[in-house]
């Protein structure tokens, strides 16, 4: 992890120094394999001149990780408020031994006190309670440096928009003041046509390169008019010069009509191979979904599928997730490969034509509400499925089951009608996340 973080043991001598000195050499050790820029004071810091003399040491730092190695009052965290803004790591260790003598640390009561002070400034924290030995202390540090990182990403992320939302997909849209507040994160726009103006000026000799990455990534290329994959070839090509000049880490692209009536080729595939490539792209102009797409995929360290929910299958207790035929080619499932197909509606390919993987899945969506922003996660299964419709589908159970329930769930409290699937339980990562930015999260 590339992140700047800074850890401030703190203690008072009048406690039991010997375990709490103990604690500060594991503790320092186990960050140190975490962390690969962690700045650490040589001792623990027992007075708040200690504090202040390491702290003006320090740049800013991307996440504080302040350990109660035994009880300190508030004065101590409210001079790194006043220091740093960044997220803050209240970490409590367990008492050395409960056996009706000494109190050694109490460590926990620093903990409360310091979370108190936090909050009252309206500053956001993570607690973590346990010793550095402990695999769920790692474990909850290993989540809070990921979550770090990946907001740190979204600080300089770049989303470029290709289009506009379809009629009736304002959902989509999001609004750029609050996005850049929340996240960083900024929007560079260019009209379809623009994308399509380019595509036509390639040349054989341009496209040839976009034609042998589809060839060695699907089947069926063969049974296509080689004009279905000249255009599909053109277009990959002008959205990858798009992204190198616009420096874009993710697309949220237009796809009908325009593409189909302008252009004779659905831009599918092309969103496709994208996403294969580590760019996060999603269709009808989706800047929620495709940032969705982004944390999915930073989070599980694998592409994403967006997907609207279209049918509850009572036989197995699951949602399906489907969508035209967008989704990475590496997400197929295994003994099936990616195929090749022609869009459901329009006739027209090249397309992706497949179910997806089975396996363990987190179901999130980036949302709107009257107030700002809100995350919405479950956890399940993508099943081991036949394919339920054309184009590229995933069939989910939710953890627990109830199935039918949960859609209802979701309709009622207003979600938007695309929704991401991560592979993998990514869920605490994206709940520390939101916690760290106030975002609201709705977890079923």
């Amino acid at each position: 992890m590339n992140s700047k973080v800074a850890f401030f043991p703190l203690a008072r001598t009048t406690f039991f120094m010997q375990s709490a000195e103990e604690s500060f050499k594991k503790s320092s050790d186990m960050l140190k394999e975490i962390f690969h820029h962690i700045s650490i004071p040589k001792e623990l810091l027992t007075s708040t001149e200690m504090l202040s003399e390491f702290a003006d040491t320090l740049p800013q730092q991307n996440l504080i990780i302040y350990q109660c190695s035994t009880f300190v009052g508030s004065e101590f965290v409210s001079e790194l408020t006043r220091r740093f803004q960044c997220p803050i790591v209240v970490w409590s260790l367990r008492e050395p031994s409960i056996d009706g003598g000494r109190l050694k640390l109490n460590s926990l009561t620093g903990a409360f006190s310091a979370a108190n002070s936090i909050r009252m400034q309206g500053y956001h924290h993570e607690f973590v309670f346990g010793n550095p030995e402990e695999e769920s202390v790692v474990s909850k540090l290993r989540q809070i440096g990921s979550a770090v990182e990946m907001m740190k990403k979204l600080r300089t992320l770049t989303i470029g928009i290709i289009g506009s939302q379809p009629p009736g997909f304002g959902f989509g849209e999001l609004d750029e003041a609050k996005l850049a507040e929340t996240f960083g994160t900024r929007l560079v726009r260019t009209e379809a046509a623009s994308i399509m103006n380019k595509a036509a000026s390639y040349s054989n000799e341009d496209i040839a390169k976009s034609t042998k990455e589809l060839m060695a990534r699907t089947e069926g290329y063969d049974k296509f008019p080689a004009e279905n994959l000249q255009k599909y070839a053109r277009l990959r090509t002008a959205y990858q010069a798009f992204i190198k000049e616009t420096g874009a880490g993710a697309v949220a692209s237009h796809c009908w009509p325009d593409f189909f009536t302008g252009f004779g080729a659905p831009v599918c595939a092309v969103l496709s191979m994208l996403n294969d490539n580590g760019i996060a792209a999603s269709c009808e102009t989706d800047i929620g979904g495709v940032l969705s797409m982004f944390i999915g995929a930073g989070f599980s360290e694998e592409a994403t599928y967006l997907g609207d929910p279209v049918a509850v299958d009572e036989k197995c207790d699951s949602i399906v997730y489907w969508h035209c035929g967008a989704g990475a080619s590496t997400l197929a499932k295994n003994k099936e490969g990616a195929k090749l197909g022609v869009h459901p509606n329009r006739k027209i390919g090249p397309t992706m034509e497949f179910g997806l993987k089975s396996g363990e899945v987190t179901v999130l969506r980036l949302g709107k509400d009257k107030d700002g922003f809100r995350m919405f996660i479950f956890k399940g299964e993508a099943l081991e499925e036949p394919q339920k419709f054309f184009g590229t589908s995933v069939t989910i159970r939710p953890e627990g089951g109830k199935a039918a329930e949960k859609v209802a769930e979701f309709v009622k409290d207003g979600w938007e009608p695309h929704f991401v699937v991560a592979y993998g339980d990514v869920t605490e990562q994206i709940k520390i996340m939101c916690s760290f930015l106030d975002i609201k999260i709705w977890e079923y």
